[in-house]
């Protein structure tokens, strides 16, 4: 069965104040509900959006919760991300129930593995990332992929774009960075986007040749493009501009080439790289609005968590604040049946 994932933008949803809780947790069961969950599903996601905004207020004072909509295998579901700058914890001893900081009766984490069907988290001396999913109770089979994907404060418009694909053990996923940012950024993306998704298994030449067509009438954009057969272990990346792509294996991490240029204005000839031998390593792109100069090697033990919370550290510690920004972190392995 096909996935064709297209790029949307997390809810954000500072927590600073107690009386912010309220509308979080409303704003997440609207989501639930928009996305077909249940009665019983839906406030599930109220629940784990409470616990995790009521854990930043008493643990770190303060921090943000982002919110998205999260395609299984085979149906829909909820993300819910909280992330702070505080203290940090000891994920093993805080999962135990009974165990609290702060004199409370410590069923915090507990509480939000009951709750949720995917969970992980990452705390260290910067901060934390607590990650919760919930589906269908028995529904999808989670993707481990993560995506942070947010507009420039103040503005309601993305620059940035994405689309992934996924058939059985193929995958391919593009993210395009629109020129500047509003409204014209974002119309260069879509159509970016759009030409993409009509054929995403063409040869790289091939979809760079749509694409520039279909983003000549825009301001233009970088683009990159990764397509992984799992079967073979094999990643073929093309990039023009300045996306940065990055394959994190075993003890090594690389930087992927894009070549000079602005999609949809004036490049050369597309070229393509192969990279054999990458199935089960970690797969990051991300737009200039995330820095460069980042490792994961800095992170004891991150390079192991869910991909949703490698993105959202990466966002949290390494965004610029004055762009558009997308973080996408993927396990390269066959994403659907």
């Amino acid at each position: 069965m096909e996935l064709s994932l297209p790029g949307t933008v997390n809810e954000v949803l500072p927590i600073e104040e107690a009386s912010q809780l309220g509308y979080a947790r409303r704003v997440a069961q609207r989501l639930a509900e928009s996305v077909g969950l249940d009665e019983t599903a839906a406030g599930r996601v109220a629940l784990v959006t409470m616990e995790l905004g009521t854990n930043l207020l008493k643990h770190a004072d303060a921090g943000v919760l982002y919110l998205r909509a999260v395609p299984g295998r085979d149906c829909q579901g909820v993300e819910v991300l909280a992330v702070d700058r505080g203290p940090g914890f000891d994920l093993g001893i805080c999962q135990v129930d009974g165990y609290s900081t702060r004199g409370t009766q410590g069923s915090g984490l507990g509480a939000l593995q009951r709750q949720a069907d995917v969970f992980d988290a990452y705390s260290e001396g910067r901060g934390s990332v607590v990650m919760a999913r919930v589906y269908p109770r028995g529904g999808a089979r989670d993707l481990p992929l993560g995506v942070m994907h947010q507009a420039l404060e103040g503005e309601t418009a993305c620059g940035d774009g994405w689309h992934l694909v996924a058939d059985g053990a193929r995958l391919s996923v593009v993210l395009i960075d629109g020129l500047g940012h509003g409204e014209d950024a974002e119309h260069a993306a879509r159509a970016g986007t759009r030409a993409f998704a009509q054929a995403p298994f063409d040869s790289p030449s091939m979809l760079f040749s749509e694409m520039n067509q279909a983003m000549t009438s825009t301001r233009g954009g970088a683009v990159a493009l990764a397509q992984f057969e799992a079967g073979q272990g094999r990643l073929t990346f093309a990039g023009i501009g300045n996306i940065g792509v990055t394959l994190l294996g075993p003890g090594k991490a690389r930087g992927l080439v894009s070549l000079p240029g602005i999609v949809g204005a004036q490049f050369r000839k597309v070229q393509s790289f192969d990279y054999p031998d990458i199935a089960g390593q970690l797969l990051v792109l991300f737009s200039d609005g995330l820095r460069s100069r980042w490792s994961l090697d800095d992170y004891p033990g991150l390079r192991f968590r869910h991909p949703a919370v490698i993105a959202a550290v990466l966002h949290r510690d390494f965004r610029r604040g004055r762009d558009d920004v997308t973080v996408m972190a993927i396990a390269l392995e066959a994403l659907s049946d």
